[in-house]
């Protein structure tokens, strides 16, 4: 038909469009990868430097992940709507002046010297992380022709491990002070001498916090002032989207990865959240700064333990690697439990290497097969990271009714959960999934 051959020039001159004006765009968005990685292992700083300010239980300190994974829990899905209406250059704009916002309240936290006003900050700051992550993912695979789309975004995802090693090093450099009181010595000191301690401890947070929110709000002017491609909407009918619901719930192995992925996401945050406080205990002396230095191993191993995982993929079945992967854990978690000593470190330092496959392998078995509701599925799988708000502080209960390689139980347990998932998706479809379906 004489149709055919325009609508074929057509669709590639709209492809060659979006390719030539979406450079900027791309190196743009890429950055958010970085961005929303520097947010997430800052927590892990926080963690032991508000235990110190504060002088709390690791219970108590455990709140700063739980406050942080919330405001991701609740607002994935309004970012989601809020996308649809707005287009991806609006969610991503959106999202960075609230993350900003969030740093920017960590001036009158440390002024006032109140914890549960840093844990509302917190929660801004995940907020806007929701819209980010909620836009950038998406954009970054229909920006450009279909063919890319698996290249650019696992060039994407390169940047978030590298944030993560960039926030860990912002906390031991800018943040931790290198001074440290056990309880006794504290009570020791003068009122005068104990209390500026503690309020800079509090104050040490707010020139890096400040410059990282001066950064993301420059990139979010940045982006509003650039021209972003033109791109399809693909938004179903509203009626669609109920029937969407019901259909996910009758999908068994779906509704199982959610739970692998909650289990994950809680196994994850708190086995780095802890890491310090760990060796600190485990290894009498150890200094908060040197403990920080083998958190940035770990993230290291886990950024090289996704080029593996995904060359091990063309070889092994994603769902027979996940479930070793999670027995090797299962038994690295074992050893920090029952040796806490330099090996139970080891161990835990170890364990990054492991999980580095196992979001992004859940998030594909879990929307495998599912067409026209792998939307739907997708968003439901992003609001499981309140596995993180949730087990870190139970870890931090256990902690302080046992001890610190007590609380290492709770992910242990994660990791037989994530093994019985990765088994039943193996029976359900023991044949390897499609190369395109991996993606986080």
């Amino acid at each position: 038909m004489p149709t055919t051959p325009s609508v074929s020039v057509a669709s590639k001159a709209s492809s060659r469009a979006v390719t030539q004006g979406s450079a900027l765009a791309l190196v743009q968005v890429v950055s958010l990868f970085f961005l929303w990685g520097v947010a997430n292992n800052l927590n892990d700083i926080l963690i032991k430097q508000f235990k110190n300010a504060f002088e709390l239980t690791d219970f108590q300190s455990g709140l700063v992940q739980s406050a942080f994974y919330l405001g991701y829990f609740l607002f994935a899905l309004p970012a989601g709507l809020f996308m649809r209406r707005y287009g991806y250059k609006g969610g991503i704009v959106f999202g960075l002046f609230l993350y900003a916002a969030g740093t920017f309240l960590f001036y009158p936290a440390a002024n006032a010297r109140t914890y549960s006003f840093f844990l509302i900050a917190l929660f801004v700051i995940a907020s806007g992380l929701a819209f980010l992550e909620t836009s950038a993912n998406p954009f970054i695979t229909v920006l450009g022709p279909p063919e890319g789309a698996e290249r650019r975004l696992n060039l994407a995802q390169a940047f978030n491990p590298l944030g993560s090693i960039t926030g860990v090093l912002i906390g031991r450099f800018f943040i931790f002070s290198g001074v440290e009181y056990t309880p006794q010595q504290l009570a020791a000191l003068s009122p005068a001498v104990r209390n500026a301690y503690l309020a800079a401890e509090s104050a040490a947070v707010r020139t890096p916090y400040l410059t990282l929110g001066v950064l993301v709000a420059l990139l979010g002017v940045a982006i509003s002032f650039t021209r972003f491609p033109s791109l399809p909407a693909d938004a179903p009918p509203r009626n669609a989207e109920r029937g969407a619901w019901r259909g996910l719930l009758h999908r068994r192995r779906f509704l199982f990865a959610v739970v692998a992925q909650f289990f994950y996401v809680g196994a994850q945050v708190g086995v780095w959240s802890y890491l310090i406080r760990y060796t600190q205990a485990a290894v009498p002396g150890a200094s908060e700064k040197s403990a920080a230095d083998l958190l940035v191993l770990s993230l290291l191993l886990f950024m090289l333990g996704r080029f593996a995982g995904a060359g091990l993929m063309r070889f092994i079945a994603p769902a027979k690697l996940l479930a070793a992967c999670a027995l090797v854990n299962a038994a690295l978690l074992a050893i920090a439990v029952m040796r806490p000593a330099p090996l139970g470190i080891a161990a835990l330092i170890g364990s990054s290497f492991f999980m580095s496959l196992m979001y992004p392998t859940i998030f594909a078995l879990g929307i495998h097969g599912l067409g026209e509701l792998r939307k739907l599925a997708s968003s439901m799988l992003v609001m499981a990271i309140i596995g993180g708000a949730v087990l870190t502080p139970v870890m931090g209960g256990l902690s302080a009714i046992g001890g610190i390689h007590w609380s290492m139980a709770v992910p242990l347990c994660c990791f037989g959960i994530i093994f019985a998932f990765a088994a039943y998706a193996r029976r359900a479809d023991p044949g390897r999934l499609p190369h395109g379906d991996a993606a986080h």
